[in-house]
């Protein structure tokens, strides 16, 4: 299986909307390579005295077989950094997907954390802690994650020389809804300080939606990704709570959106309801829908314009002032 047609079983898998339990695991993703350019990244552990809760946390065993390019069990959230070759000042945080099920770090971390670093981009992939796995308070700890990865970059600017002022966020599918809900939710205060680091602002300059889950409102959510951040029978308030279209305000940063209409995992409407969120908050907002192209595509496939985003991205962001 060539990695185009590993990225449509990806999105196959998704599609299947079935949580996983100990009584019946769906099938797992197939396997893509781990890169060399993954194992040698510099790694950053987000909380170096331990996550919050996690004397409580318990994630259980991984089935045997899991694919060592999704990440489950996450106990310890960290960022991996790639930097470029010639570097623009400017930061990227790259929170990947996998239905709050997994973290698909390759074909939404390391590959696109090349193609940003060719733009001069420096790039810090999250691994993010999934909230189904048995922590506390499971619809907020990817959240703690990515304020806190924001907040890590804004602190260690110097050190990898790039702007404050100017980092900004990438999320995909399931991570794209934690990105929404990060622009929208950015001033949420989840858990108590552990340093300094904690008291930096965790707003992104500005961030981009690729194929994302943004509402947990049924019919339009994700299933598997709703069950697994709220739980089986979450309440109004819960769901009200985590559906980002329902948060935008004015201190929501600047969005780069694009959704394929074919996408049959995450319905596109995920993507209208945020940009009419928007565009009713009078917000900047640009949005990029796709005649087709599916799910779960990464960089994009060749020869589609799926594999134009990037480009598209990194000129609208140069186009967006601190």
């Amino acid at each position: 299986m060539d990695r185009r047609e590993a990225m449509l079983a990806t999105g196959a898998v998704l599609l299947a909307g079935s949580a996983p339990s100990s009584a019946a695991e769906p099938p797992a993703p197939p396997a893509l390579p781990v890169p060399d350019a993954w194992e040698e990244a510099e790694r950053m552990a987000l909380w170096p005295g331990g996550a919050p809760d996690v004397a409580q946390f318990d994630a259980g065993a991984v089935p045997a077989g899991w694919p060592a390019s999704y990440r489950r069990a996450v106990r310890e959230p960290e960022l991996r950094v790639f930097r470029p070759a010639r570097a623009n000042g400017r930061a990227v945080v790259l929170i990947p997907g996998g239905a709050y099920w997994f973290v698909s770090f390759v074909n939404e971390g390391v590959d696109v954390a090349r193609r940003l670093n060719e733009q001069g981009y420096t790039v810090f992939v999250l691994i993010y802690r999934l909230p189904g796995e048995g922590w506390r308070a499971r619809a907020d700890v990817p959240l703690q994650d990515a304020q806190r990865a924001v907040r890590w970059v804004r602190s260690k600017a110097a050190d990898y020389r790039v702007d404050p002022a100017t980092i900004a966020v990438i999320g995909f599918s399931a991570g794209g809804h934690l990105a929404a809900t990060l622009a929208t939710g950015h001033r949420e205060r989840l858990a108590p300080g552990i340093d300094a680091i904690d008291g930096l602002d965790a707003r992104p300059h500005a961030v981009a939606l690729i194929y994302p889950v943004i509402t947990m409102r049924e019919p339009g959510t994700h299933g598997l990704s709703r069950q697994l951040l709220l739980g089986e029978r979450p309440s109004t308030a819960a769901v009200e709570r985590r559906s980002a279209e329902r948060h935008v305000d004015a201190t929501t940063p600047p969005l780069f959106q694009v959704h394929a209409i074919d996408d049959a995992a995450v319905p596109v409407q995920n993507s209208l309801e945020m940009l009419a969120a928007m565009r009713a908050a009078k917000r900047p907002v640009e949005a990029h829908l796709l005649q087709e192209g599916g799910h779960a595509f990464g960089v994009g496939r060749p020869d589609t314009p799926s594999a134009q985003w990037l480009a598209l991205f990194d000129a609208w962001l140069r186009r967006t002032p601190a």
